[in-house]
């Protein structure tokens, strides 16, 4: 049986998941004190909480868990909650009328709230952006799709998760008159700049340093771009025109000189990433004949790993490959980490020197991956697959989940759940 941990606000603030694949948007989680071994099958849950469909995964932050969800009766609304992280009661919600209109899978939101300097930054599949108080859930300031831009919104709607920079928070919303992104006063929500009239992609973006330079690097609906996040000027851009249609899910991957990225349908690039200019080069770009016939990696929703000599990531259906960082070759292919199927997913979160990940069939995965292979060190069921957001395969789990204060917080279509990953003390 796997230990609680006792919360404290010290730990809470020290340890929090408050955006999207963590603190520094890296998949990295730094905890120690973790378990190394699951005791049971099917971990306990510390607690659940029920919430409506949504692809959102939660986010963690001074001792809250925020999340969204989507219902359709007796109207169609989007809604942001918060829960007290140690026991999933409720604290707010809010909620606002979000009708969809030409969006595939409507299951719910697909960004992650972004929590920063006492401000819950919540971004919906139409676009609206609200900025509430974190603490009570009071509408500081918000964002109307059609009054404050005018959103070109691509099929499967607005994913990106919001980033906060400094006094701005930037969205990418695929706006006409040049504003795929934009910033705005993370206090008054006045926007600041807007750059490009790309499309928008479903890929958040990172900030990376760059020359002595904070630099922005989004990848929209037609390129990769780095920009200046104080100002939206472009120091750079790189295109990645999709060949079939814009469905670049996952977000670039950066080692400290590299740009990896990957898309279902047009493969991988790796870009060199020059340290002493605002430049970037192509190292290698391959794809294969099609998602099925796929070369190097065809990532889907799953954000790949980039370690050293080598990529980790999983393929168009399901396949946990192993490619050479330096050209694209694969090194190996494992089945056994995820369903061999279609969009098949795995969520990478590296701890330490283990590789953790959590698949669609709402399995946690304690690993290690190297150049040898997959080595599976322990397996527990933490959450049942459900069919809103794929009506198919009896369900799956697409959400990534959060990693703080020694717990796992993960969602379905029909709840929240929370267990505690602490060692045994």
């Amino acid at each position: 049986m796997l230990a609680l941990l006792a919360f404290s606000p010290a730990t809470s603030l020290a340890d929090d998941w408050p955006q999207w694949r963590g603190p520094n948007r890296d998949g990295v989680w730094s905890e120690s004190g973790i378990v190394e071994k699951f005791a049971e099958s099917r971990i306990e849950r510390r607690w659940r909480t029920p919430i409506s469909s949504g692809y959102s995964g939660p986010t963690v932050a001074a001792g809250r868990v925020y999340v969204t969800d989507r219902v359709t009766e007796p109207q169609q609304i989007e809604r942001v909650h918060c829960f007290d992280s140690r026991n999933g009661r409720p604290i707010w919600s809010h909620e606002y009328p979000c009708r969809y209109v030409k969006v595939g899978y409507t299951a719910g939101p697909r960004a992650s709230v972004t929590l920063a300097g006492g401000r819950a930054f919540a971004l919906g599949t139409m676009g609206h952006l609200h900025c509430l108080d974190a603490a009570d859930g009071r509408v500081l300031w918000k964002k109307t799709p059609g009054v404050d831009y005018d959103v070109r919104l691509p099929i499967w709607g607005i994913a990106a998760a919001p980033l906060v920079e400094g006094k701005l928070v930037i969205v990418q919303v695929g706006a006409r008159d040049g504003g795929c992104l934009i910033a705005l006063d993370v206090a008054t929500g006045k926007e600041q700049w807007r750059a490009l009239d790309d499309p928008a992609s479903y890929s958040a973006g990172i900030i990376i340093p760059q020359a002595g330079r904070r630099v922005l690097v989004c990848w929209t609906g037609a390129n990769v771009v780095g920009l200046d996040p104080a100002t939206g000027e472009t120091h750079w851009k790189y295109p990645f025109e999709p060949a079939k249609m814009v469905i670049n899910v996952p977000s670039p991957v950066f080692d400290g000189r590299r740009l990896f990225l990957s898309a279902f349908y047009d493969g991988s690039l790796m870009l060199q990433v020059d340290p002493d200019e605002l430049r970037v080069e192509k190292m290698w770009r391959r794809h294969g004949a099609d998602e099925q016939k796929t070369d190097a990696l065809h990532a889907m929703i799953s954000t790949p790993y980039l370690q050293g000599d080598h990529v980790y990531g999983v393929d168009s259906y399901g396949q946990l490959r192993c490619l050479r960082a330096d050209n694209g070759d694969r090194v190996w292919e494992d089945l056994t980490a995820t369903n061999n199927i279609r969009w098949g997913n795995i969520h990478i979160v590296r701890n330490g020197q283990r590789i953790w990940m959590f698949n669609e069939r709402g399995e946690l995965i304690i690993s290690e991956l190297s150049p040898k292979g997959f080595h599976e060190i322990s397996r527990t069921k933490l959450l049942d697959p459900t069919t809103k957001q794929l009506p198919r395969r009896e369900g799956v789990c697409w959400s990534h989940p959060a990693y703080a204060d020694k717990h796992v917080f993960a969602r379905n279509d029909r709840e929240l759940v929370c267990a505690s990953l602490a060692a045994e003390e």
